[in-house]
């Protein structure tokens, strides 16, 4: 099943193993290959990617981009089995999207949760992994940063009347994380994050979700995810960290560094949690880095 909006992009659903349909939205499908596949975090979706999407389908040197919304997320079945809202499960739901679309490899962009997939799927199938961003995630997560997420998915919000106040609520929320955001970069936060369902603006994703977020232990040890970084072994890898995030901290991304000698740190200025990739340079960066990935 396909759409167009605005030409911009052909939509898809495809179905997973357990019988869910999972969104795509699939940019520049007539580009050769391997496509740049994006994986949002927790709560997000395809739409925190389209901007990113249009600039690399349509730059000098394209690449079709492919940007998913995972289970319980945006335009995807929501998910009766609660504890399917799980990461080998939703890395495996990759594996199917790219197995339906017959793609052998890929570059991927993974911000946030999407990075977290990415860490399984370069130790359980390495080989579909041309090369990779990770926005704002390594294999360390800071304590103070998932009490930050879990603070906002708690709290009890009044649904916004309309995108404007969704934009100005996040702002409220955000703001001091992302001095360097405009009016109108507000305004795309909140067209990504809100959807209008049965005449409501809500946020656009299974509010399960959240609840499960709101109720993880936090005093408890994280572990870590060091023996999956090292599987990325020679593959190209770009970190991108947020300059105020405290999910991903300086110290992790150094030795990030330490152990893929290879890896690009790239610092985006005026962001935290989870940096929106069109902004400030960041787009020709990551393409950037792909060309010279894929080459």
């Amino acid at each position: 099943m396909t759409g167009r909006d605005k030409e911009d992009f052909a939509t898809r659903f495809i179905r997973t193993a357990d019988g869910l349909s999972l969104h795509i939205r699939s940019y520049g499908e007539d580009l050769p290959s391997p496509p740049v596949v994006c994986l949002p975090g927790l709560t997000r979706n395809s739409r925190d990617f389209h901007q990113l999407a249009v600039i690399l389908s349509q730059s000098a040197n394209p690449s079709r981009v492919i940007t998913v919304d995972s289970r319980g997320r945006g335009l995807s079945d929501r998910d009766s089995d609660k504890s399917h809202y799980a990461l080998p499960v939703e890395a495996l739901d990759v594996i199917t999207v790219l197995d339906t679309l017959a793609i052998d490899r890929a570059a991927f962009i993974g911000t946030s949760r999407g990075g977290l997939i990415l860490h399984l799927l370069t130790a359980s199938h390495p080989e579909r992994l041309a090369a990779v961003v990770l926005n704002d995630i390594g294999p360390v997560i800071e304590r103070q940063g998932l009490e930050q997420i879990q603070a906002y998915l708690g709290r009890e919000q009044k649904a916004p009347n309309d995108m404007d106040e969704a934009a100005a609520v996040l702002r409220a929320i955000h703001g001091d994380a992302f001095p360097a955001l405009r009016p109108e970069d507000w305004r795309d936060m909140a067209d990504a994050i809100y959807r209008e369902i049965d005449g409501r603006i809500v946020a656009d994703f299974d509010p399960a979700i959240a609840a499960q977020m709101a109720s993880a232990d936090l005093s408890q040890p994280v572990a870590d995810l060091w023996a999956n970084f090292e599987a990325f072994g020679r593959t190209p890898l770009m970190a991108i960290r947020g300059e105020t995030s405290k999910l991903l901290s300086p110290e992790t991304l150094d030795k990030m560094a330490s152990r893929h000698p290879g890896l690009i740190s790239v610092t985006a200025k005026g962001q935290g949690h989870a940096p929106i990739l069109h902004l400030d340079g960041l787009a020709a960066r990551i393409g950037e880095f792909f060309t010279a990935a894929l080459a």
